[in-house]
């Protein structure tokens, strides 16, 4: 990364930090050192997606990330507050129905297949580990609702554990407080409560600096951090700052910072432009400016609402459990004598009672990303799950009870649950889709994805997901309890029978994956023909060499794959648009059936009920094997580092945003990250006045972006932007389009002080940001670079140069030139050291930077 062994850390823990080379330690001390090169710094982040072996456990939580993803790609909305709202109650609701639905597929596991069927029949007698819960051995646990007690601590003991998880996650890596003091004017001006846009005062009292503009400091020049790429050998995302001091009049030093991929990190380089008096000039306070919506001073620390979801969540999960346990119970002293029939339905009642609280919890409050709210409900927090769970324990409680003649017949009533459970679901996404086609009418942009339907698609997708997890489980369960008997099918022996629900859900696998061929074979001709149209262009772009077919063709067909990424969306709108489909069919034939697809069709056509019963047993098995393909993988990244590195790359882009929709996501990683890059730029341009260069590939330049949204005006207009290999508009731009949409990428441009992409027609994440030429500033994109760099061999390349894609963009010679461009247009830093006499910024504005 820093092309040297010898590696010192500045500042940061094991879990992110920022290192520099060991002879660059004290470089901003001795600028003269540095007049002919920069002096880079290392931002590493590897360890905030893919570091010790409990990552291996977030790979259960992928549903919950990608129903959180939903949240934030609605599409763009002015004076529509409303609507908006409405489409995050909604998304919040699918992330509640979510965590319903894997805590009833626990249940399902646990309380009705072992506890109340397996138990209750001849299944207990063949394994030796359930014969105390047997009823025929007639023990003190054989009880019905005995079993049904003792079996509610697997479900309760995993609502236990994701919310243990969430809790920890946040404050490791959550709960840090970005820099504050966007607004804060250039001279002293006193502020009160009830001034618009200032944070309440517990938002200010940490120390620190906000990268205000800096009076008479040396800048340094050339601090860049960049990253290496994910999958190499050390796996860090890290940057690298570069600097050197001199080749300015002034004897000021610039710096330059490059951020890198799933594997890289930031990198930033300063000059000194003082922005105090200059030749007894007044300072002058930096004009007002509409803030991003990344640059908003509570975007990235949301602990308020994720506090309010954890706790309501955990309260969902407990009570779906006492539903579980007190519903039997209820059904059976229904029309007997005496006082439990009462106390059922008091405890009913207050199931039904604390869900309502819990709907309430979720619907009531959003996200508040204008201020820094530190404000945390304890109450709400802690009463709200603590009645759920002692509510349990009374269901419990009344379920263990002596019931003289309960016996365990039947199943629990989980087609019903499972049932109500998808048809809120497609409810909700529909109505999300509604929601979503009123905020994208006003003002479409056809590269926005499924034309503003990306979060209704993934929200299903989350739905599928959960779906494929809570019938793999139950599928799997029932085939190893009841041994050789297909579930459901009626077969001699132990009959173990899963809700009818999920045995549909899981026949119409099959047929999704039929429909999913149909776009997969037009992709790969097309494909094909592009491949075979693009010869002809990569003759052009290297006129001078003698061309040889063979390596057109490599090159030509690595341009065709790469473009296959523009047609995601298509893919994803037609998963989802089958699920939803099939999903609905699925509901249909199962009540309209109440029996597995197998017996459904019996007395029909033969070819039907061969059918039904292959689509049945293929579905069955594809279900369970998605599910032992969490399982197996994860226990393979649990083990295995470069597995880890792998699931890495795909939190990223997941857990990039924050916790908005589900409190169980994997953590926000951005929550960390982009405190601590702004907080490094703004302390080191504040202690040195000086100049940056941001650059950033991959998820890196999301990461450098965002970092530079969250500084000061003043000190953006010192930074300039180097992106490369960027999916800031190709992904990013396209799925989360309120967020990093046109305007959004114009207004960066217009913030900083210079800015320039990268990107190769080999590369399929990074492109062009598609950033016109606006206000004098030049187009953003620079011209497409070659990949390879060179056609053939070559004396300065005797051998053939390798199509690199989405890697090492540094080695082409290009990046040099464009990051030694951007840190020309900068201005010259002025030489005045800042003294320690001399006033912080804190005192300077009357905020604390907290």
């Amino acid at each position: 990364m820093l092309d040297d062994p010898r590696t010192v850390r500045v500042t940061g823990d094991r879990t992110a930090a920022v290192y520099r080379r060991a002879d660059d330690l004290d470089a901003e001390e001795h600028p003269e050192r540095y007049a002919t090169g920069p002096v880079r710094e290392a931002y590493v982040w590897s360890n905030l997606t893919s570091g010790d072996g409990a990552r291996a456990l977030w790979l259960l939580l992928l549903p919950f990330m990608v129903a959180n993803l939903a949240h934030w790609m609605r599409p763009p909305a002015r004076d529509r507050a409303g609507l908006v709202r409405l489409y995050g109650v909604l998304v919040r609701l699918v992330a509640l129905s979510l965590t319903v639905l894997l805590t009833a597929a626990a249940c399902e596991v646990a309380l009705d297949l072992t506890a109340w069927q397996c138990a209750g029949g001849s299944c207990a007698d063949g394994y030796s580990w359930l014969g105390f819960l047997s009823a025929g051995r007639g023990g003190w646990w054989s009880l019905p609702g005995r079993r049904l007690a003792l079996a509610a601590l697997v479900p309760t003991l995993l609502v236990g554990l994701l919310w243990y998880l969430s809790n920890r996650t946040w404050s490791a890596y959550e709960a840090q407080r970005p820099p504050t003091g966007f607004d804060a004017p250039a001279t002293p001006v006193p502020s009160g409560p009830g001034d618009p846009g200032t944070p309440p005062a517990e938002g200010h009292t940490d120390g620190g600096t906000t990268g205000a503009t800096t009076t008479g400091a040396t800048a340094t020049r050339g601090t860049a951090t960049r990253g290496t790429a994910a999958g190499k050998d050390t796996g860090n995302r890290s940057g690298e700052t570069a600097g050197h001091p001199s080749g300015h009049p002034s004897g000021g030093t610039a710096g330059s910072t490059f951020a890198g991929p799933a594997g890289s990190g930031v990198s930033g380089s300063g000059s000194g432009r003082a922005s105090g008096s200059v030749d007894g000039a007044p300072p002058t306070a930096p004009p007002a400016e509409l803030r991003a919506a990344l640059g908003r001073p509570g975007f990235w620390y949301g602990r308020r609402l994720v506090a309010r979801l954890r706790a309501a969540h955990t309260a969902a999960g407990f009570l779906t459990v006492a539903a579980a346990v007190v519903t039997p119970a209820v059904r059976h002293d229904t029309g007997l004598p005496g006082a439990g029939d009462l106390l059922g339905r008091l405890l009913q009642t207050a199931v039904a009672v604390l869900a309502g609280i819990v709907l309430w919890v979720v619907c009531r409050r959003g996200r508040s990303e204008r201020r820094l709210d530190l404000r945390l409900e304890k109450t709400l927090v802690s009463w709200l799950p603590a009645a759920s769970l002692a509510l349990l324990l009374l269901t419990a409680l009344y379920a263990s009870w002596t019931r003289p003649g309960w016996t365990s017949s039947g199943t629990l009533p989980g087609d019903a649950v499972f049932g109500g459970l998808t048809v809120a679901q497609g409810v909700l996404v529909v109505a999300l889709g509604i929601v979503a086609l009123l905020l994208q009418r006003p003002r479409r942009d056809p590269r926005t994805a499924l034309r503003g339907l990306g979060g209704p698609a993934v929200a299903m997708l989350a739905c599928a997901l959960g779906g494929v997890m809570s019938g793999g489980v139950a599928q799997r369960v029932a085939d190893w309890l009841d041994g050789p008997a297909t579930p459901g099918m009626g077969d001699s022996g132990p009959r173990i029978t899963p809700p009818v629900l999920l045995s549909w859900q899981a026949s119409v696998i099959p047929v999704l994956i039929l429909l999913l061929l149909v776009p997969a074979v037009l992709l790969a001709v097309r494909t094909v023909l592009a491949a075979r149209r693009l010869r002809a262009a990569v003759d052009a772009d290297y006129p001078a060499d003698e061309h040889d077919p063979v390596r057109t063709g490599q090159i030509a067909a690595d341009r065709a794959r790469a473009a296959l990424t523009d047609s995601a969306p298509l893919l994803i709108g037609v998963v989802s648009g089958a699920t939803l489909l099939l999903g609905a069919c699925s509901v249909v034939g199962a009540w309209a059936s109440g029996n597995v697809p197998g017996r459904a069709f019996d007395g029909g056509h033969p070819a039907a009920t061969s059918l039904a019963s292959a689509t049945q047993a293929l579905g069955s098995w594809m279900i369970g094997f998605g599910f032992l393909f969490f399982v197996t993988w994860g226990r393979r990244a649990y083990k295995d580092a470069s597995a880890r590195r792998t699931i890495g790359i795909l939190w990223d882009v997941g857990t990039f945003w924050p916790r908005a929709a589900h409190p169980f996501a994997p953590p926000c990683y951005a929550e960390r990250a982009v405190p601590d890059l702004t907080w490094r730029m703004s302390s080191w341009t504040r202690a040195t006045g000086g100049r940056l260069v941001i650059s950033g590939h991959s998820q890196g330049s999301v990461l450098a972006a965002a970092a530079v949204w969250q500084l000061r005006p003043a000190t953006r207009r010192r930074v300039a932007l180097l992106t490369y290999g960027s999916p800031l508009e190709r992904l990013y731009g396209r799925w989360f389009p309120a967020y990093f949409g046109p305007e959004a990428l114009r207004a960066l441009n217009r913030t900083v002080h210079c800015w320039t992409n990268l990107y190769r027609a080999t590369d399929p994440i990074g492109g062009p940001v598609r950033v016109p030429e606006d206000d004098g500033r030049p187009v953003v994109d620079a011209k497409v670079l070659l990949d390879p760099v060179v056609y053939g061999r070559t004396r300065a390349h005797p051998l053939p140069e390798p199509i690199l894609g989405h890697s090492d963009y540094q080695a082409d010679p290009a990046f040099a030139r464009r990051r030694t461009g951007l840190l020309d247009r900068l201005p010259p830093a002025l030489p005045r050291q800042r003294g320690d006499h001399e006033p912080s910024e804190q005192d300077s504005s009357g905020r604390a930077s907290g």
